[in-house]
């Protein structure tokens, strides 16, 4: 069986190599009737002082984008892009799969300090053990 993307996926990214490396690793699995959403989310503070202005983070944004946007142009699959905001990442990307009625979530595990991992809440493993759609941990070639 082979697994290929037919409807719409969101496509968390966190950073411009996080960005590019998931939308060319989930770029052999879409077809034409493929539409990604890929999304940033902007972490608010929730009452305490936000990390970074948010002109900046939303400019950070697009340089993303513009990696997911070159890595996904060879295919026939729509492509669309969204600066999301929450105080919750993990939350605010599946209350956006629900709102876009987003058949899964697709993303590459990024390499990370265990550490780190546990100060933070480690969003992919809160992407799967939290899924309210169907969540594909895709290989990349970095792996």
């Amino acid at each position: 069986m082979t697994l290929s993307f037919d409807g719409t996926v969101i496509v968390p990214v966190a950073s411009p190599d996080d960005g590019e490396r998931t939308a060319t690793a989930l770029a052999e699995y879409l077809t034409p009737t493929s539409s990604v959403i890929a999304v940033n989310v902007i972490e608010k503070g929730g009452g305490v002082p936000d990390k970074a202005p948010m002109e900046q983070r939303e400019e950070y944004a697009e340089e993303i984008f513009e990696g997911v946007r070159r890595a996904l142009e060879s295919t026939d699959a729509t492509v669309e892009t969204d600066v999301l905001y929450g105080t919750d990442v993990v939350e605010r990307i599946f209350a956006e799969s629900e709102a876009r009625n987003a058949d899964s979530v697709v993303f590459t595990p990024r390499e990370g300090n265990r550490l780190a991992e546990l100060l933070t809440g480690d969003v992919a493993r809160r992407l799967i053990k939290e899924a309210s759609v169907p969540v594909v941990a895709l290989p990349s070639d970095d792996s």
